[in-house]
């Protein structure tokens, strides 16, 4: 069954915090994995890993890697994946007529059965416990019908297993805070940011998918699409918040949000 879900950043601040409120947002993350301690896997969703034009991943290889830091941020470690599981997600999203493909690399079992983690991954990690994890992509060429369909497929099946299973949104905010940053400055960052914080606040995540087009392409995000599968999950069961945190140390907003199961 679905436990929990954590909605988690995968910038570099929260690992060294430069500030209090890194500080905080840091904390909180711990929290989740202590809540998180006696969940048996992990489902993980990343923006950061392979990226498909109009199609959503699962990834098949059974043993995950640590491949790629962000900023010269190296974190080792070596991941298995829950292959039951992946199996019954990915089948389950294909009978649903969802466009879904199954991702291996190399070999399709045994050691050489690998597959690269990013940051995207790594970061909200080195909060976790060490468990078995189905890891997922997102995409954004397809509709948000699609991708909240996908989500309650994707909690469909979570829910008929014995397992306990939490559920992890990689996901960074608003890219253009800072006018000496990459992407410099666009007022849209800070009012995207804003709006997300407020409906998970105050409870209002049905209206997510309301959220202007035109607001989460200026506000140069990479959480809008992950945010609607997570929706879509969270329709499931019942979900209560117990914490969430905001920071903004460099040019990127960062978000925590907890939720756990209610019964």
């Amino acid at each position: 069954m679905l436990v929990g879900i954590g909605l988690m950043p995968h910038g570099n601040p929260v690992l060294e915090p430069p500030d209090e409120e890194t500080r905080k947002l840091a904390e909180v993350l711990r929290g989740i994995g202590e809540e998180f301690g006696k969940a048996d896997s992990y489902v993980l969703i990343s923006p950061h890993n392979a990226r498909m034009s109009d199609h959503l991943g699962v990834v098949m290889a059974e043993h995950l890697v640590s491949w790629l830091g962000f900023e010269g941020k190296e974190l080792p470690g070596e991941w298995e994946t829950d292959v039951e599981l992946a199996e019954k997600i990915y089948r389950a999203e294909k009978d649903a007529e969802m466009p879904v493909v199954d991702l291996h690399f190399a070999s399709l079992k045994g050691q050489y059965s690998r597959w690269p983690l990013s940051w995207g991954e790594l970061i909200p990690l080195q909060f976790l416990e060490r468990k078995p994890l189905v890891l997922m992509t997102p995409t954004r060429g397809v509709s948000r019908e699609t991708l909240i369909k996908f989500g309650e497929v994707l909690g469909e099946v979570i829910e008929e297993e014995e397992k306990r299973v939490a559920l992890i949104v990689s996901a960074d905010h608003g890219h253009a805070h800072d006018p000496n940053g990459p992407y410099g400055y666009r007022k849209e960052s800070e009012e995207y940011d804003r709006l997300v914080m407020e409906l998970i606040k105050e409870n209002r995540l049905d209206e997510l998918p309301s959220v202007p087009e035109e607001l989460v392409r200026n506000a140069l995000v990479d959480s809008y699409w992950q945010m609607l599968i997570m929706l879509g999950a969270m329709r499931k069961a019942e979900f209560e918040l117990k914490s969430s945190a905001y920071a903004c140390p460099t040019y990127f907003g960062m978000a925590e949000a907890l939720w756990v199961r209610k019964n």
